[in-house]
């Protein structure tokens, strides 16, 4: 069962990360969660490397997180640095001991508390000159819901599909993560079903918006400099995995050949796997 971690408002992250982990019982070199949890066995995959580039487009397809990106990193010669900084933080949150825990939503709150700024232009909802923050609890819970969204996405495409018990059980284990690192409890939702609704919203409303900047990083990330092998691969699954809505918003092709392709991966993917049963 997992622990329950609580969460006070309060900005200092680190502290109160502190404070809540030395509260709980037994040994301190213990994880979070069981070895055995969902959120392991779903996030530990080995396929959810490549599917970072579909959380970032997601991300940026909300014009406050694109701004804080574009205007707060490196992603022009690094354009996965980010995000690979943030799955470190959150594998170190779920897999490691309690003092790496601590580290990490040191780090994360660290860098959250530099990323602040406004909209140099208009973006679809948003006026010219509005204030981002990462620290603002919806560009938080959105970035948030990306990563919950795409690694049981990945999970259910190259694996396996989890069962109703353990898609809820992954769920409430990244909830706790979440008001580890900030992200308000009331902003939450309560159930998998809840967040689901939540991200359907999210892709059919109008709070995302891609424009020229979340465009320039996307390609950033799709045609990183030479050197990834895993280039490609990380490429199809992106633009196989996005809502079409916004795969068409940041001007991204897709066909009948590349769906053959990515479809033969897949099944080449679950091939290697041996075809294990489901939980």
């Amino acid at each position: 069962m997992t622990k329950q971690v609580p969460r006070a408002p309060d900005d200092d992250a680190a502290l109160i990360a502190r404070a809540a982990i030395r509260a709980l019982p037994g040994d301190p070199s213990e994880g979070l969660f069981p070895a055995d949890c969902w959120l392991r066995r779903i996030s530990g995959e080995p396929i959810q490397i490549l599917g970072g580039g579909r959380a970032l487009l997601l991300e940026i397809a909300h014009p406050l997180v694109a701004a804080g990106v574009a205007q707060h990193s490196d992603f022009r010669s690094d354009p996965l640095g980010r995000l690979r900084r943030t799955l470190s933080a959150i594998g170190a949150i779920a897999f490691r001991d309690r003092s790496a825990v601590v580290a990490a939503v040191r780090s994360i709150d660290r860098a959250h508390a530099r990323v602040h700024g406004t909209l140099p232009r208009s973006v679809g909802r948003y006026a010219a000159g509005a204030a981002y923050s990462a620290r603002d609890p919806e560009a938080m819970r959105w970035v948030w819901a990306t990563l919950v969204d795409t690694a049981l996405r990945m999970y259910r495409t190259f694996v396996r599909e989890p069962s109703a018990a353990a898609v809820a059980a992954y769920y409430d284990d990244y909830c706790a993560i979440a008001r580890l690192l900030g992200v308000p409890a009331a902003t939450l939702p309560a159930t998998w079903d809840g967040f689901a609704e939540y991200f359907a919203e999210m892709l059919a409303g109008d709070a995302l918006a891609v424009d020229a900047t979340a465009r320039q990083i996307a390609a950033a990330v799709l045609d990183p400099p030479a050197g990834r092998a895993d280039a490609r691969a990380a490429r199809a699954i992106t633009l196989a995995l996005l809502p079409v809505r916004l795969r068409d918003a940041y001007g991204l092709r897709w066909d009948e050949r590349k769906q053959a392709r990515f479809e033969a991966l897949v099944e080449s993917v679950r091939g290697l796997r041996g075809g294990e049963d489901g939980g």
